[in-house]
This record gives structure tokens, C-alpha cells and sequence, in this order.
């Protein structure tokens, strides 16, 4: 199986939909059929799960288990903020709720 580091989509590249019955494309060499394209999809996905790449940044939580999620509304004006506060600290609106959310806790 082809590994998927081996992959590298440029930025003007187009991805569109194929049938694979009327198309003819290869890899390696050999026919890509629907089932070949399916568990080419499958091994990928692996894989990125593997290296923990879905979903989101790497674990907090450590090794391969993923970080709890937690969401909650703002005013859009409080978002606004966060976003601006964010971009101006060179962070995500996360990393500065999480921050945030630590400092309160500890507190």
C-alpha cells in the first residue's frame, strides 16, 4: 500500500469527483478501481488517525487519547473580542479560552 506521507497536493491543484468504472487512472502501475480508491481511504485515515492528526491539533490530554471537547455560546461582541485578543497574542480563540478557563480554575 502506497504511504500516504508519498501524497503532496500543490496549491493549484483541482480535486474533483471520478467514477472509477469510466475512468482509467493508475497507481503504481495498477488500475485504481472503487475498492482499491476505498481502502486507499481507509489506510489514509488510519494512518492520520495513527498520528493523531484527526481531529484537531495534537492531544492535551498526552499519547494517543483526544482531548475532551468543550463549547459554549458568547455575545458576538465577546467573540469579537476574543478573536481580535487572540490574533493580537498570535493564538487561536482555544488556546486563549483555554488559558483562560485554567487561570480560572486555579484561582
Amino acid at each position: 500500500m502506497t504511504h500516504p506521507d508519498n501524497y503532496v497536493v500543490g496549491a493549484n491543484a483541482s480535486i474533483e469527483d471520478v467514477d472509477l468504472e469510466d475512468a482509467v487512472l493508475t497507481v503504481k502501475g495498477r488500475r485504481l478501481t472503487e475498492a482499491g480508491a476505498e481502502q486507499l481511504a481507509q489506510h489514509t485515515l488510519t494512518e492520520a488517525r495513527h498520528r493523531n492528526l484527526i481531529p484537531g491539533r495534537k492531544s492535551l490530554t498526552g499519547g494517543s487519547t483526544h482531548s475532551p471537547r468543550v463549547q459554549f455560546r458568547v455575545p458576538e461582541a465577546v467573540a469579537t473580542q476574543a478573536q481580535d485578543r487572540a490574533r493580537a497574542e498570535g493564538k487561536s480563540v482555544s488556546e486563549l479560552a483555554r488559558e483562560a478557563l485554567l487561570r480560572y480554575l486555579a484561582s
